[in-house]
């Protein structure tokens, strides 16, 4: 019996290949858009997955201000921040965090689905949410891959 063929391949750092991948947001809804792109973040996507290592592509999301959410959330959801002063929790709409900065609600959910820990917010440095189409990233190339490809 050959007992190398039952060996599992584990990633790391140097054997990890990254890529750079373009998602257009226009008239996607927030958390299946979120969903998708957390997933491609953390690299569930590849054969060579290792949960302790950061082995995801890097994810440009254009028209991030042109996101759509269903029903009444656009007005009924409400974002909470904290200042850590006494008396310093802050909420604000959906509407007006859109308003204010349209990519927040974008990177909010992304990072809400990533892992608690040091490795989850190193994932969070590989997403670049832009609002309107124009990037700074033209140099790395970047993919572009339809949502609808992705489960």
């Amino acid at each position: 019996m050959n007992t190398l063929s039952y060996k599992t391949v584990s990633a790391n750092k140097a054997t990890v290949n990254k890529n750079w991948v373009l998602v257009d947001a226009e008239n996607e809804t927030l958390g299946r858009l979120s969903s998708k792109v957390a997933k491609m973040i953390r690299g569930k996507h590849k054969t060579n997955y290792t949960p302790h290592v950061d082995c995801g592509d890097n994810v440009i999301v254009i028209n991030a201000d042109k996101i759509r959410l269903t029903g009444n959330k656009m007005q009924e959801k409400t974002y909470i921040s904290y200042t850590e002063y006494p008396g310093g929790q802050k909420f604000i709409t959906a509407e007006n965090l859109m308003k204010k900065k349209p990519t927040a609600m974008v990177e909010r959910a992304v990072r809400g689905m990533l892992p608690k820990n040091r490795l989850g917010r190193a994932l969070f440095n590989n997403l670049h949410a832009v609002e309107g189409t124009e990037h700074k990233f033209e140099a790395q190339k970047p993919t572009v891959i339809k949502l609808d490809s992705i489960k």
